[in-house]
């Protein structure tokens, strides 16, 4: 899979810009605040139709106009794709093959992207939120079921707590509602929940196979899922997860009135690593939750490969100059020559002597970009 091209108009600092790609690995370079996020964003939009480092989409639209366009061509193995994005005050209008797209599962997985960014480092050691976000964002592209499911149940979600606040400040007192609600989130949950497993599993595949290469096998890689509810992993069916998160919702029913708030399901789960036996999150030295993290980033490029049968792009926004020089020839070793890398830096020094590929190189400054002859 590649992006061919890409035009923005009245994109964040960007009135109007037209790049073509006709090479593999691809650098922009610039000094800070002049674009180059900004750039690499447009191209994650226009696969996710959301950005990855704001949720008010009023940033990404041109302070002098009322709307932002996002177009591009991309190449498959079945032949080429336009896709394009609009961004308004009215909401997000898709189009694939210049047809408008009324399902966001119908349009995600168009283009598969990988974002690698400096705050992807602390996937290992941040915040559980962060490693949901991880899943979904990364499981929604390659099965676009698990993207509805996933949007479904969040949506019974929010009527359930919502209701739960009734019920606990005597608004309402009809508990038949709340088990519909229950058996719905049930249902739902369930789904995203088996889809996760099965993603770790083969996510942990791919990830030990580039931890062990990375630590000169000393060490291995293992991905947990930990749930909150009680599941046997190893043999374990959609419809015995649905039953299980039923009964511990309804066990918990009476905690849940108490405190107006669901406690259960996937909402609230997490993923533990650990290395040669050991949560890398808790006892792993800063090194190893950073191989970590690579490992499982750099993963995805082959897990999707086996999954849609083509490479996804690949977006490394100036994480080059946060890892050693070991890992940052790992890197390279892993994406040259298969994966199409879109990359932004502001200075060159730590790539001199590693590519084995000849770049295009777009100086960027101001909003402006300006293609270089190759080195």
């Amino acid at each position: 899979m590649r992006l061919n091209e890409i035009e923005v108009q009245h994109y964040r600092n960007y009135d109007g810009l037209s790049l073509d790609f006709p090479k593999t690995l691809n650098i922009f370079l610039g000094e800070n605040a002049q674009g180059k996020t900004n750039l690499l964003e447009s191209i994650y939009v226009l696969a996710m139709t959301r950005s990855h480092r704001t949720s008010n989409e009023k940033e990404l639209v041109h302070w002098d106009s009322d709307s932002a366009r996002i177009s591009g061509v991309i190449e498959k193995k079945t032949g080429t794709v336009p896709l394009e994005i609009m961004i308004s005050n009215k909401g997000r209008k898709t189009k694939v093959n210049h047809i408008e797209q009324k399902r966001l599962s119908s349009y995600i997985g168009q283009l598969n992207v990988i974002l690698f960014a400096p705050e992807d480092l602390s996937l290992v050691k941040g915040s559980p939120q962060l490693r949901r976000k991880f899943i979904d964002m990364e499981l929604g592209q390659v099965n676009p079921i698990y993207l509805y499911d996933l949007v479904q149940y969040q949506s019974v979600l929010k009527q359930r707590n919502q209701y739960l606040k009734q019920l606990a400040e005597k608004k309402q007192s009809d508990l038949v509602y709340l088990d519909i609600l229950t058996e719905q989130l049930a249902e739902f949950g369930g789904k995203v929940l088996f889809a996760r497993l099965e993603f770790i599993q083969k996510l942990e595949h791919w990830a030990n196979l580039l931890h062990k290469k990375i630590s000169h096998e000393k060490e291995e890689l293992a991905i947990d899922y930990f749930s909150s509810i009680p599941l046997d992993k190893e043999h374990i069916s959609l419809e015995e997860i649905q039953k299980q998160l039923l009964q511990s919702l309804l066990d918990s029913r009476k905690r849940e009135l108490f405190k107006a708030n669901t406690f259960l399901g996937p909402h609230r789960d997490d993923l533990i690593f650990n290395v040669n036996g050991q949560n890398v999150q808790t006892y792993g030295s800063q090194g190893q939750q950073r191989t970590t993290a690579l490992s499982v980033k750099l993963a995805e490029i082959d897990l999707m490969y086996s999954e849609t049968g083509e490479y996804p792009v690949l977006l490394l926004d100036d994480v080059m100059s946060e890892l050693d020089n070991e890992r940052q020839l790992h890197l390279l070793e892993t994406i040259e020559g298969k994966v199409q890398t879109f990359l932004t830096t502001t200075s060159l020094d730590h790539l001199n002597n590693k590519l084995t590929v000849e770049p295009d190189i777009f100086h960027v400054h101001q909003g402006e970009i300006e293609r270089e002859a190759s080195i």
